[in-house]
Order: C-alpha cells, then structure tokens, then sequence
C-alpha cells in the first residue's frame, strides 16, 4: 500500500511540476473555450440548412455529416497540421485542433439539431407564415426555443465529450493537460501528475455530468408523462 501511494500519490513530487498542470489546464479550458461555440454553431447552422434544403442536397448533406462523424478526430488532425501545408495553407498547433475537434463535433452537434427541428411538428410553421411571420422569425423566435429545449440533454452530453477530446492537441506538441502531466512524469519519474490529472478532469466534469444525467432523466418523464 505504501509503495501504490508512493508512486501515485506522491503529493511532494507533484508540487515540483504543478505550474506544468496549470499550464496544461489552461490550455485545455483555452481549446475547449475556443471550439465548443463554433462547433454548436456550425451545426446548427448546418442543421437549419439542411431543414430548407431540397431532397438532393439534404442527400449530399448527410454524406458530408456521416464523414464528419465517422472520421477519426485524429487522423483529421494529421491530415490538417501535417497535410495542409502542400495545399499551401499552414496552420499553426492550437488552430490546427480547434479546427479538426470543430469539424468532427459539428457532425455530432448537426444531428442533434436536426432531431430537434425534425421532432417540431411542420404545423406550426405553416400557421406561423399563415399569421404572417416570414420563415426566418418563425424559425427564430417559434422552432428554435423548443429546438432547445428538448435537445439541452444530448448538446450538453456532447460538449463534456468534446472537453475531452482536446487530448489530441498532444500529437501536435500543444501542451494540454493530458501531455503536460506525461513531461512532468517524465521530469519527476512518478506517475502522479497523470493520476492528478485524473482527479484534475473529475472536479471539472462530474458536476456537469451529473446536471447531464439530470437533464436525461427529465426528458424522459417528460415524455412519458407525454
């Protein structure tokens, strides 16, 4: 038992290597800041242009977001930091991952919105252009609300499993949280930065996964109360 907590919870080797954590977190919350919004916007917006597209494009459409899907978030990202720059086009390491997490999550985020817009009745747009409305403010200020509503639980269950996949920004040499915690290992010869990190990603995402779990089990009395 001493030897486990020696070599996993050697809490005065870790204080050594916490400005690595630190860093390492704050870049994880950076990437996560910076691709979690464009990604639910991206696929709402691909989500909508779908809804108003004709049955040929929606074809084309959900080829493109089952590649997205289906695609390893990984290989994306060799193929954007490695492959662009023999088109020409160079991106440096953090938008490099922004990007690959942002396409591979609009996919997700697409489908999600989708289900929603599709779970709408199509009445209430018909009488909201009856009454008037043009289809952007019935769409806007009618469709979108309940949208979100009832896809809260799924898009909030999406965003921790994209917090987790800033892991791969390590392939490119940005120091997130996860290869932050490996250098310090290899600094200090312990594992416990990795253990840290363990318990760091826990405190950060078990309260919202939790509030997820809850927001899952509303939604379904909601429907069988339906």
């Amino acid at each position: 038992m001493h030897l486990f907590l020696t070599d996993f919870f050697n809490i005065s080797s870790l204080a050594t290597v916490r400005y690595l954590l630190w860093q390492g977190l704050r870049l994880t919350l950076l990437l996560s800041a910076a691709a979690l919004p464009m990604a639910v916007l991206c696929g709402l917006c691909v989500a909508l242009f779908y809804s108003f597209s004709g049955q040929r494009v929606r074809r084309v459409m959900l080829v493109l977001i089952d590649l997205m899907r289906a695609f390893p978030v990984l290989m994306m990202l060799i193929l954007i930091y490695y492959g662009l720059p023999f088109l020409g086009i160079t991106l440096g390491g953090f938008s490099a991952v922004v990007t690959a997490i942002v396409l591979n999550n609009t996919g997700y985020f697409s489908e999600i919105f989708r289900a929603g817009l599709e779970s709408v009745p199509p009445a209430q747009m018909e009488a909201a252009l009856a009454l008037g409305f043009r289809r952007a403010q019935a769409t806007l200020h009618l469709i979108l609300p309940q949208v979100l509503r009832k896809v809260a639980a799924p898009l909030a269950s999406n965003a921790l499993e994209l917090v987790k996949t800033t892991s791969i920004a390590g392939l490119v040499a940005i120091p997130e949280l996860i290869r932050s915690a490996q250098i310090a290992q290899e600094q200090i010869y312990n594992p416990t930065p990795l253990t840290a990190v363990g318990v760091i990603f826990f405190v950060l995402l078990w309260p919202f996964s939790h509030l997820v779990s809850r927001m899952e089990r509303a939604a379904l009395l909601g429907r069988a109360d339906i």
